[in-house]
């Protein structure tokens, strides 16, 4: 059977290295890359490429058609940060980008959709340790109230027309090759480059503050698993609980303090406290590891190992 690949939002932190991951794994030109923008030389090179405008669906559907897409994986949005600043741009991104891929799904013109959820689904009313799959869902900020909104749109499609779509709601996602994009978890990231460029770092979320995170490689291997993953296996249609590890900004200084004891932490936390306060501090991914086999690889110190190891290159 035929796989022809399109990565909508292929510039973004987990676009870029998803394409890369996909290329890679079925051919370069069996992955077509597209953004609203170019991205770097890498991506560009690599394998076809298309300025695209998720929102405009006859863009869209021009691509699926041109390039005969069976598969499409929907990554572009505005994260949690960024959303808060510009609310009716983040709504309507996250959204129509969404009922794009949906509506050529249900047409025929797709076979499958990946698209992404989140943890800003839960709010401060969720039970904050071993989230479970189902349970209280009160976001409180644009993004988490988008994401919610489009499980329930997944689960309606497929219910209602069959759709085949599958989704994971990610944690916080953690990699060396992309600067971060506007997220609450960002300091995760950027704690590393701030360790060997500076061997200090000013947090904007507090000591404590515990979320649910994940090693970039991980989040692909997730990606690609659950679309590759047999129907039948596929049993919730909203989006699936994902969890690798858990840890707070103590833990992060603790760990790479291994490799650089002179690294200093302090706090001063911002308006991204109160939205990392309303998420969970651990996750229950049961249900995906049941159904079709997740398995995360990395802990945080084997995470931290690989971060510093190749970020080194960059701060000589």
């Amino acid at each position: 059977m035929k796989k022809r690949i399109l990565i909508i939002g292929a510039c973004g932190q987990i676009g870029t290295e998803l394409t890369a991951f996909l290329r890679n794994k079925y051919g370069a030109h069996k992955v077509v890359a597209s953004d609203i923008r170019e991205g770097d030389d890498e991506l560009m090179e690599s394998g076809p490429f298309e300025v695209l405008d998720a929102m405009d669906y006859d863009a869209v559907q021009d691509i699926v058609i041109n390039y005969e897409i069976t598969d499409v994986y929907l990554m572009a949005a505005m994260l949690s940060a960024t959303g808060e600043k510009f609310p009716m741009k983040a709504w309507n991104l996250n959204m129509n980008s969404l009922f794009n891929v949906l509506n050529l799904a249900k047409e025929g013109k797709v076979d499958k959709v990946f698209w992404p959820s989140s943890i800003a689904v839960f709010g401060s009313t969720t039970p904050k340790q071993d989230t479970p799959q189902r349970t209280v869902m009160e976001p409180s900020t644009v993004y988490g109230i988008s994401k919610q909104t489009g499980e329930r749109w997944c689960e309606y499609y497929n219910k209602r027309f069959g759709v085949d779509v599958r989704s994971i709601r990610y944690p916080g996602i953690i990699s060396y090759k992309t600067l971060p994009g506007g997220g609450t978890t960002d300091y995760a990231v950027d704690i590393y480059h701030k360790a060997l460029k500076h061997k200090k770092y000013i947090c904007f979320l507090n000591a404590e503050t515990t979320l649910p995170m994940m090693y970039m490689e991980d989040a692909i291997r997730a990606t690609v698993g659950i679309m590759e993953a047999d129907e039948k296996d596929i049993k919730i249609k909203s989006s699936y609980n994902l969890s690798a590890m858990s840890f707070n900004p103590e833990d992060v200084t603790a760990s790479i303090k291994k490799h650089i004891p002179e690294f200093t932490i302090s706090y001063e936390p911002d308006f991204r406290q109160e939205i990392a306060d309303s998420w969970p501090s651990s996750i229950d991914d049961s249900k995906a590891r049941e159904d079709w086999g997740w398995q995360h690889k990395y802990s945080l110190d084997e995470m931290t190992e690989e971060m510093l190891k190749n970020l080194k290159g960059e701060y000589k």
